[in-house]
C-alpha cells in the first residue's frame, strides 16, 4: 500500500523555501529596467497631522524617474540622470539640485540605481505583516535624511508598499498599485525644460 505523508509535512519544504524580504527585493530589482506605477501617499507629521496625495511614478534605470502629482495639488519631480527637478504648479516655482547628492540614501536611491544594496543600505529582514514579506533599509550615510525605509513585496515579488520614517519622526507611506514591469516608456519623460518666466532656484 502506498504510504500517504501527512499534509503538514508535504507543506514543511514550501514553508522552508519562503524567500525573506531581502530575497524577494533582489528579485523585484533583477532585470528591471523601466516601471509605471499608479502611487498613494500618506504623510503623518511628528504631531500626528497626516495629509494625501496621489499621483503616478515612472522609473527608468539607471537614474530616471519621474513623480507626477496630481491629488490635491499638482507637482512634477523628474530626475534626468545628472539633476532633480521639482515643480510646484501651485507657487509658479521650479528647484533643482545635484542628483547625486540628493538621493544618496533616499528611497528613490533604492529603485533608481543599479549595483548592490549593501553599498548604500543595511538590510533586514523583518516579520510578514499584512499579508507581505518587509524588508528594512537603513542607510549607511550618517547624513541621510531617513532612518529607516520599510519596503513591503507579495510572495511573487510585487511591490506594494514603502514606509519611510526620517530623522525627526516624520513617516511618509505609499501604497502601489497598477504596477507594470519594464514597459516601453517615452524618454521625454525623464527630460524637464522649465517653463518660461518661472522662478527657478538650484545650487
Amino acid at each position: 500500500m502506498k504510504k500517504l505523508w501527512p499534509l503538514f509535512l508535504l507543506l514543511l519544504p514550501f514553508a522552508a523555501s519562503a524567500a525573506s524580504g531581502t530575497e524577494q527585493l533582489q528579485r523585484f530589482l533583477a532585470n528591471l529596467t523601466t516601471l509605471q506605477a499608479e502611487f498613494e501617499q500618506m504623510v503623518i507629521t511628528s504631531d500626528n497631522d497626516s495629509y494625501t496625495s496621489s499621483g503616478t511614478l515612472y522609473l527608468n534605470r539607471p537614474g530616471k524617474f519621474r513623480w507626477e502629482y496630481r491629488q490635491p495639488i499638482e507637482q512634477l519631480i523628474v530626475a534626468d540622470g545628472d539633476r532633480v527637478w521639482l515643480h510646484d504648479m501651485e507657487l509658479e516655482q521650479v528647484s533643482h539640485r545635484s542628483q547625486s547628492a540628493m538621493l544618496e540614501g533616499t528611497p528613490a536611491q533604492i529603485f533608481s540605481e543599479i549595483g548592490p544594496l549593501e553599498r548604500h543600505f543595511t538590510l533586514t529582514d523583518s516579520d510578514e505583516r499584512d499579508g507581505l514579506i518587509w524588508v528594512v533599509l537603513a542607510p549607511k550615510n550618517s547624513e541621510s535624511q531617513f532612518a529607516t525605509i520599510s519596503v513591503a513585496l507579495t510572495a511573487e515579488s510585487e511591490l506594494k508598499r514603502m514606509e519611510f520614517i526620517d530623522q525627526f519622526g516624520q513617516v511618509t507611506l505609499f501604497m502601489f498599485s497598477d504596477l507594470v514591469r519594464n514597459p516601453i516608456l517615452d524618454e521625454k519623460l525623464f527630460i524637464f525644460i522649465p517653463p518660461p518666466l518661472i522662478d527657478i532656484l538650484g545650487d
